[in-house]
């Protein structure tokens, strides 16, 4: 298989190897958590097509023993925040009118569901954020989301835990979690203990 980088540029023939196999196989895992990221699916699209060209070009220096999943994710996350830095020197709408027009109300639930978690997402520490979208989002597991990262293991669990609690907090208040208990029947609810 030949793919061609752009015109001009030498095609990079892609042989059938493991390596490949296993890059392919996680470009969906990738790509949900670029989407999560960026909340666009091209902008989302184009960083898991840069991190994907970074890994192959650089996938002679890969370590055989190290895992390719925790790799890739490093790759992707560090595209991602060198592209924040670079768009933090370009100021474009200003005062958000553009950004304003391009807004619809929701229509269904679910979207408005989803809106109030992106919201809740937003109110996250970037670490928090980042935590529960590796692990929760994306399906890594607390040591790979930990490579990741960069964190120890413990520090990883417990920003997922935190961010966890915080989002539980942020999406079901206590009022409305007080209110759903007072509301059961009394047949439904746990009996009192006393000592």
């Amino acid at each position: 298989m030949v793919a061609y980088m752009a015109e001009g540029e030498t095609p990079i023939v892609m042989s059938n190897s493991p390596f490949k196999d296993e890059v392919v196989r996680l470009i969906p895992q990738l790509r949900a958590y670029a989407t999560a990221l960026t909340r666009s699916r091209s902008e989302a699209d184009d960083l898991v097509q840069d991190a994907l060209m970074r890994a192959w070009s650089y996938r002679a220096k890969f370590q055989p023993d190290a895992q390719l999943k925790p790799w890739l994710f490093q790759i992707l996350r560090s595209r991602f925040y060198t592209d924040i830095a670079k768009r933090r020197l370009t100021v474009q709408d200003v005062d958000g009118q553009f950004a304003a027009s391009l807004t619809c109300s929701a229509e269904q639930e679910w979207r408005v569901e989803y809106s109030e978690l992106l919201e809740a997402l937003d109110t996250l520490s970037r670490d928090g954020r980042e935590a529960v979208l590796l692990v929760l989002a994306t399906g890594l597991t607390y040591e790979e989301a930990a490579q990741v990262c960069g964190c120890p293991l413990g520090t990883m669990k417990s920003r997922v835990n935190r961010a966890r609690e915080q989002l539980a907090l942020l999406l079901d208040p206590p009022v409305n979690r007080s209110r759903t208990i007072y509301a059961m029947p009394a047949c439904e609810r746990e009996p009192a203990r006393h000592p």
